[in-house]
């Protein structure tokens, strides 16, 4: 839900106007559970659902309404929600901040609003929440929770230390799993467009923020298995996975050509195999070396030679990791049974040398890609104008890009940024998020050199997009 958000406000639908609506959705649900008079007492957080919570308040003037925030209000999260909280201070309603959940005082309400924590939030509460938690289960009080009773996991139901005892539940747009056995779930309609679900924008890009905390490879590692006949395209790919956050980038490439990548960039480690092209005697080697690898790409720069296709579906046949595949690679895909989980990302030209549907126009047919990526097993990120992924199941389409990113090299980039994503997050997760930010650094670097686009402007406009371009 924060990505749709997210994109929902690229789409030209404020943040602030889905907090409001959701704020009059909580204030909706109270008011199905007592008359005007009674007293509501919310019980809030410094999250997002805090801030809903907070502009239900507003809605509840017939109301006995005070709010509760557990925290300091200069440590609210999120601009929108705080916004919400300072409007309650100027508006004179009755807020208290509790700085220790043992002084809440809820003093017996007709109604409790839990909007302590959010849809994000897994494992046992902590403190001060967990005794929060229990103050509100104390009160005789029905609740009403914001997006998930406090405590429960969204995403599996669990409740692995304590949880609210909810009455009701509102949620917003679309419901969550670990509420589906909850019997009385509301699914709020706040106004977010369909498109910021099914067009990828900025909110994909937030499963790639870095861990403050986090420490050396926990970025992931990609393996690029390139190169023979070209050179250029496994470095880009390695570049391009490097900008995209990868800690650790390994290229296997032909000895003849491993000084030439080498030379490319001085970061590259670059293990080279013997030979002038890739060939099946390498397979063992290579699977071994994909083993110590979170993600791979194969395919950039290693040509179309029958030795090699043979090569690719010995090595996708055995593998049974992560890996992206790109360029004359992508033929071998639709013949071989393989346990890899792959992102495949063709042009419209590959798309039908795979078996796949022809492409009329600038765009393929969404249900086409769908269906070829349902009989594939696989995640097809199929590019052009407008860019249509889809793992048979979900179904999307990228709009970011220029019309210069037609210049040779865009798709080793596309491939190397696909892999680094890959490596630390679901395939078509890592597809959309990989598109968006290959199409937004190609508009990064058009805007700074207009037409003459080189695959390295791309490349180096990446971290811009994706650790820039989350709030746009």
């Amino acid at each position: 839900m924060a990505a749709v958000d997210r994109n929902a406000a690229a789409l030209g639908v404020p943040r602030a106007q889905l907090m409001e609506s959701s704020g009059h959705a909580v204030g909706r649900a109270v008011k199905r559970v007592a008359d005007p008079g009674a007293s509501v007492a919310i019980v809030a957080g410094r999250g997002n659902n805090g801030g809903d919570a907070f502009a239900a308040a507003r809605f509840l003037d017939d109301y006995a309404v005070s709010v509760s925030l557990l925290g300091r209000p200069e440590s609210i999260n999120d601009r929108i929600s705080r916004a919400n909280w300072d409007a309650l201070q100027a508006g004179g309603y009755d807020t208290t901040t509790v700085r220790d959940a043992h002084a809440l005082a809820l003093d017996d309400p007709d109604v409790v609003v839990d909007a302590l924590l959010g849809t994000g939030i897994s494992g046992p509460p902590r403190e001060p929440e967990a005794t929060a938690i229990e103050r509100i289960n104390a009160t005789d009080a029905p609740t009403v929770a914001v997006d998930v009773p406090s405590g429960l996991d969204a995403d599996t139901g669990a409740t692995p230390g304590s949880a609210v005892d909810a009455d009701r539940v509102v949620t917003f747009h679309d419901t969550t799993p670990g509420l589906a056995d909850h019997d009385h779930v509301t699914v709020a309609d706040i106004g977010i467009p369909e498109a910021a679900e099914t067009v990828v924008g900025p909110g994909d890009l937030l499963g790639v923020d870095r861990d403050p905390h986090g420490h050396k490879g926990d970025a992931g590692s990609v393996l690029v298995i390139g190169g023979g006949p070209y050179t250029g395209a496994p470095a880009l790919c390695a570049q391009a996975a490097l900008r995209a956050g990868a800690d650790l980038v390994r290229l296997a490439v032909p000895d003849a050509v491993a000084a030439e990548v080498q030379g490319f960039d001085e970061t590259f480690i670059v293990d080279s195999v013997v030979g002038t092209r890739l060939v099946e005697e390498h397979v063992p080697d290579l699977l071994a070396r994909a083993e110590d690898a979170d993600a791979v790409v194969i395919g950039p720069g290693l040509g179309d030679a029958d030795t090699t296709q043979a090569a690719v579906a010995a090595f996708l046949a055995a593998f049974e990791g992560r890996a992206v595949v790109d360029a004359d690679a992508l033929t071998a895909v639709p013949d071989v049974e393989t346990d890899a989980t792959l992102v495949c990302t063709p042009h419209r030209g590959e798309l039908q040398a795979m078996g796949g549907p022809t492409v009329d126009g600038s765009q393929p047919s969404r249900d086409a890609v769908e269906g070829f990526a349902a009989e594939l097993g696989q995640t097809l990120l199929v590019t052009g104008a407008r860019d249509v992924l889809s793992d048979g199941d979900t179904t999307r389409v990228n709009r970011s890009g220029t019309p210069g990113m037609t210049v040779g090299g865009t798709g080793d980039v596309l491939a190397g940024t696909a892999a680094a994503m890959l490596a630390t997050q679901p395939p078509i997760q890592a597809a959309s998020a990989a598109a968006y930010a290959t199409g937004g650094a190609g508009e990064r670097a058009a805007e700074a050199r207009g037409h003459g686009l080189l695959a390295t402007d791309i490349c180096d406009a990446l971290p811009a997009a994706i650790w820039g371009g989350q709030d746009a």
